[in-house]
């Protein structure tokens, strides 16, 4: 009955220590928001700077699963490509080596006083609010491992337990008992305090502990391989590398531990402060040597998935250059518009695709390009607040205003075919399907709107064009046509798909009105020379 209550108290005390690792890991994220996207989407061709950013994201957010899942996601949506993307992954396995720095400390007896700071602050009406609920379960992750300690605490007095797990064992297993455990909870975190603990108590043994803390790192990739279902080629190529440098350190270290392991018992430090050492050690030296031979090791990730080409050509991400030329800014923006209209025009191209042919592979390429967009736009507004302190006079002021209205317009274009997604994504979870007498419509108009964008995007800058006037008018007569086909629709009760319709022709009104707006305010600078 004893130890029946001693295992329910440690595995109620365990899972409080997951469930706080958990909401410690979403506040950050929250409080960080985009700015922590940011800080892993601005890995540069420095592959150390990306171990330096993946060890920094992931001692904040207390989870190397998390941001590996974070940065495929970021691959997969095109923010990073999969070589830089590698560095960041290397690192994270460096950032988790806290958690066991602190436990082996003894830090952990600070938990009370930062739940009890963060619960005020969380309370009170300032600023300074948002970090109270990440400081609270902080504590509380803290909070819960010596929880863990005091209710295992009566395990030290169980001899025969205590003979088996300082006894040395099979490496092997041990090594397989960390990756299984690590994969079941979801955090190498709680194996490895858990492991500390267990050491510190003298339950666990250091010759049995190491390969237990080497197998978390294995199993810490179950995460990343199950959200890779579904995305994209350098999207799985991050998570296979995530995988092969897991396990690639661990069979590094493997010969050691195989014939030196049972030396460990003779080490005359701290037993949790040499294996929290350990850990550190272990996953630094790995990260060294693959960033070493980084790129064999991404072309051997090549060799097995394959070469591949990205599945969209990304558009070149606007770069703040202390010393570059105002007109030089204003000729790469120039340029630049003109890329993203073309790029937009895919975009649409795909959605009203995927309403034609209700194919879901068109479905995910068009969503993922809009997500780039998203990212892109962000990017856009940070560049121009950037770019501000160039201005030296009213013309380069006004000249600046008149690029940054004209990305306001493409953007406002892109919302506009991002809408006409959501209705696709709308009708799905409805599963409303086109009948054909719509099908023809849509085909239609998105045929004449790609028209339109065909002659805006050639003819951008000239102040009046016979051609585009032409295609608006088409585009507007057969809006007006598909109009008065909707109000038939409407009044049948059983075509659930004319709603569908409705948003279609309000959409697309909106994305011409928009389309000639934009050739309108870029042609009128050159209307005025």
């Amino acid at each position: 009955m004893e130890n029946l209550t001693i295992a329910m108290a440690g595995l109620t005390a365990i899972i409080l220590f997951v469930f706080g690792l958990e909401n410690f890991s979403r506040e950050i994220e929250r409080i960080s928001g985009e700015r922590f996207r940011k800080s892993l989407s601005r890995a540069t061709r420095i592959p150390i700077l990306g171990v330096v950013i993946g060890a920094i994201v992931t001692a904040f957010i207390q989870s190397s699963s998390a941001t590996s899942v974070i940065t495929i996601s970021l691959v997969n949506a095109g923010v990073l490509t999969f070589k830089n993307s590698v560095g960041i992954i290397f690192g994270s396995n460096v950032g988790t080596t806290i958690t066991a720095q602190l436990v082996a400390f003894k830090l952990t007896v600070f938990a009370p006083v930062f739940i009890i700071i963060g619960f005020f602050l969380s309370l009170t009406r300032n600023r300074f609010s948002i970090f109270g609920k990440a400081i609270f379960y902080f504590g509380f992750v803290f909070f819960s491992l010596n929880l863990i300690s005091s209710s295992l605490a009566p395990l030290q007095e169980n001899q025969a337990l205590i003979n088996i797990l300082t006894q040395p064992q099979n490496p092997l297993i041990a090594i397989a008992v960390g990756c299984l455990f690590t994969a079941l909870v979801q955090s190498s975190s709680v194996t490895t305090g858990l492991a500390i603990i267990f050491t510190q108590q003298g339950i666990l043994g250091l010759e049995n502990a190491v390969p237990i803390i080497m197998g978390a790192n294995i199993g810490t990739t179950a995460t990343a391989m199950i959200a890779v279902f579904g995305m994209d080629i350098a999207a799985k190529k991050t998570a296979l590398s995530h995988f092969l440098f897991n396990v690639g350190g661990v069979l590094l270290f493997l010969p050691v531990i195989l014939l030196f392991g049972h030396k460990l018992s003779e080490v005359t430090m701290d037993p949790a402060m040499a294996l929290a050492n350990i850990h550190f050690i272990f996953n630094v030296v790995a990260s060294l040597i693959f960033i070493i031979f980084v790129t064999p090791f991404t072309r051997f990730v090549d060799f097995l998935l394959g070469e591949g080409t990205m599945d969209f050509e990304r558009l070149e991400l606007p770069t703040y250059q202390e010393n570059e030329e105002f007109q030089s800014v204003v000729n790469r923006l120039e340029a630049g518009n003109q890329e993203l209209l073309n790029f937009l025009k895919e975009n649409y191209n795909l959605v009203t695709l995927s309403l034609e042919t209700n194919y879901k592979g068109i479905q995910d390429t068009a969503q993922k390009r809009i997500e780039y967009v998203n990212f892109f736009e962000k990017e856009c507004m940070t560049y121009f607040t950037s770019i501000v302190s160039k201005i030296n006079d009213e013309e380069q002021s006004r000249e600046l205003i008149r690029q940054i209205n004209r990305y306001d317009y493409l953007f406002q274009i892109h919302d506009s075919i991002n809408d006409l997604f959501e209705s696709k994504r709308i009708m799905n979870d409805q599963f409303i399907e086109l009948k054909s007498d719509i099908l023809i419509l849509v085909r239609e108009l998105s045929s004449d709107t790609l028209s339109l964008f065909t002659q805006i995007s050639e003819h951008l800058e000239e102040p009046k064009n016979e051609e585009i006037e032409k295609s608006a008018k088409v585009l507007q007569l057969h809006l007006n046509q598909a109009h008065r086909k909707l109000l038939l629709l409407l009044a049948d009760t059983d075509r659930q798909d004319a709603g569908a319709l409705t948003n279609f022709i309000t959409y697309s009104q909106r994305l011409k009105d928009k389309l000639l707006n934009l050739h309108k305010m870029s042609s009128h600078k050159n209307a005025e020379l």
